[in-house]
């Protein structure tokens, strides 16, 4: 399992933390949705870097999930008491993603940005360590 994240998304890096602090197994690798590794592998899934911009992707195999679906998937790598979250798969999913979009799209206005997500030196491994990330897109501040 790859999990494709906005590493200079303060939420994102902490629920990468987590993962890290919390999984049964470690298995799990990450990668900067900003590198051109990151970018190129969600292109193959059929990802846009737009889309990037507004979710997480694990790639479980030939399948990429995303939004609310991703996070149910990497909810089952963890141990208890944090896989009974897992029972969340019984929300229906518009819902799950309609909470999901919600947070998504206020993240960095509630979380803070830093400039890159550096990870720990006992987990490095775990991480697809790519070519210096590329910025990720920005909106553009309209004045009206």
């Amino acid at each position: 399992m790859i999990v494709i994240f906005d590493s200079e998304c303060v939420l994102c890096s902490r629920w990468v933390q987590f993962l890290l602090r919390h999984e049964t197994r470690r298995e799990t690798r990450f990668l900067s949705a900003w590198s051109p590794e990151g970018t190129a592998l969600a292109k193959q899934h059929g990802i846009s870097q737009r889309m990037l911009d507004r979710t997480f992707v694990v790639v479980d195999g030939p399948r990429a999930l995303t939004r609310s679906d991703a996070a149910l998937a990497l909810v089952n790598t963890l141990e208890a008491p944090w896989h009974h979250l897992r029972k969340l798969r019984f929300v229906p999913r518009p819902l799950r993603d309609m909470v999901y979009d919600l947070v998504a799209r206020n993240r960095y206005k509630w979380f803070g940005r830093r400039d890159c997500y550096v990870p720990p030196a006992q987990d490095r491994e775990r991480f697809i360590l790519a070519s210096r990330p590329a910025a990720p897109p920005r909106k553009l501040n309209k004045r009206v």
